[in-house]
Formats: structure tokens, sequence, C-alpha cells
């Protein structure tokens, strides 16, 4: 019994380690489209787009037969065997490298012109359902992985609940700072496009293991904060007497 409850409780760690690690690229995502919302309305929105996450994991755990079916073969192309997974794959990783793009282009417009304005048209509902639909392909990819690793519903419940409970209680953090440094912002963008293009990749039978995405991520962060505490130090002396 003591034995049973040592596994459960290992099971239950690792799953929630990784459900967390997993939901990096829904937080930063959903850090981003949430700042687009009013300043009163982005903690909602947070609240909102991660209960719709934890839903639609749950539920997901509920529908383990229909995940395993997705899986099984629809039709082929030449030798190329499409699967439902695959659709999903294909469909939300262009959705995301779509999604990255325009944003970067809107930001990099709107600096252009000398307004923000163009980050503040986004309505509450349109933010939702975006953070809805990019909850659908995460949800499906960490839960199929969370089925490969234990066959524990309770166990694999339980790391989802806990899970979105710490990436609730960060996301609010992560989004400010986004928000609050643009070069930061840019660099959250580059790393969803990263994702989508893994995404596709992955639709497409080609596996990208995520390490080496959250290696180059991790990279870019050090030296974007070494860049920023340079320009906070302000000009050396060498640079203010040439």
């Amino acid at each position: 019994m003591e034995a049973q409850l040592l596994d459960s409780a290992v099971a239950l760690f690792s799953l929630t380690a990784m459900e967390v690690v997993l939901g990096i690229d829904n937080i930063v995502f959903l850090s981003i489209v949430v700042g687009k919302l009013p300043k009163e309305d982005q903690r909602l929105g947070r609240s909102v787009g991660l209960l719709a996450a934890l839903g639609f994991r749950i539920a997901l755990l509920f529908a383990a037969s229909w995940l395993a079916s997705l899986t099984e073969e629809l039709f082929s192309v030449f030798l190329f065997k499409v699967t439902g997974r695959d659709l999903i794959m294909l469909s939300g990783g262009l959705f995301l490298i779509a999604k990255s793009t325009s944003e970067i282009h809107h930001k990099i417009e709107s600096e252009e012109k000398g307004s923000l304005s163009e980050d503040k048209k986004s309505s509450f509902g349109r933010v939702v359902s975006q953070v809805i639909v990019l909850d659908i392909i995460f949800s499906i990819d960490s839960i199929v992985t969370a089925v490969g690793l234990s066959g524990d519903f309770y166990v694999m419940a339980s790391a989802v609940v806990l899970s979105m409970l710490i990436m609730l209680a960060f996301s609010g953090p992560v989004g400010d700072f986004i928000n609050a440094h643009p070069s930061m912002k840019v660099l959250a963008l580059s790393f969803l496009i990263l994702v989508g293009v893994m995404l596709f990749a992955d639709g497409l039978h080609f596996h990208i293991p995520k390490g080496y995405i959250y290696f180059a991520m991790a990279f870019s962060l050090l030296v974007e904060f070494i860049n920023m505490r340079a320009r906070k130090a302000g000009p050396s002396p060498s640079e203010r007497n040439p």
C-alpha cells in the first residue's frame, strides 16, 4: 500500500512538472493576447483562458478512447498517412505562426506610427476565442503525453489541476513583464513562431524535441536580460567621450 502511494506521489509530481513545462507555450500566448485587453479586463481574461484550458484537459481525460482514435489513419497522400492528430497539429501550427507574425507586424507598424492604439482594439470575446483555439491544440499535446506516462485518471486529473493553479499564479507577473518590455514581447512572439513550426513539423511526422526550442529561448532570454541591464546602466565612458 505504501509503495503504491509512493508511486502515485512520484507520478503526480512528475506529471505536474511536465504539465507546467508544456504549458509555457500557453502562458506566453495567453500573456500576449490578453495584453491587448484594457488593464481592468486582463486578469479576468487570463482566468477565463486558463479555466478553459483546464476544462478541455479534464474533458480529454474522460475521452481517452477518442484520443487514441486520433492516431488512426484518416486518409493518405501518396505514401504519407494523415491522422486526426496530424490535422490538428498542422492547423494549430499554421494558426500560431500566422498569429505571431501578425502581432509582430502590428507592433512594428504601431511603433513606426508612434501610436499603440492598434493594440487596444481587441474585444474580450475575440481574445478569449483565440485563447480557446490554442487551448485545444496545447491540451491535446499535453494530455496525449500524460496518458502515455500514467494510466491513473485521478493522478492525471490532479496533476492537471495543480499545474493550472501554478500557471494561474505566475501568468499575471509573466504577462505584466512581457507587456512592459517591448523587446521581450517580440522575443516571446518569436518563441511562439518556433512553437508553431514545431507543431507543424509534428503534423508532418517530423518530431523536433521541445528541449531544443526551450534552450534557444533560454539563451535568447539571457542575452536580452544582459542587454536590458546594459541599457539601464547607460553608455560606457568611452561611448560618452568618443
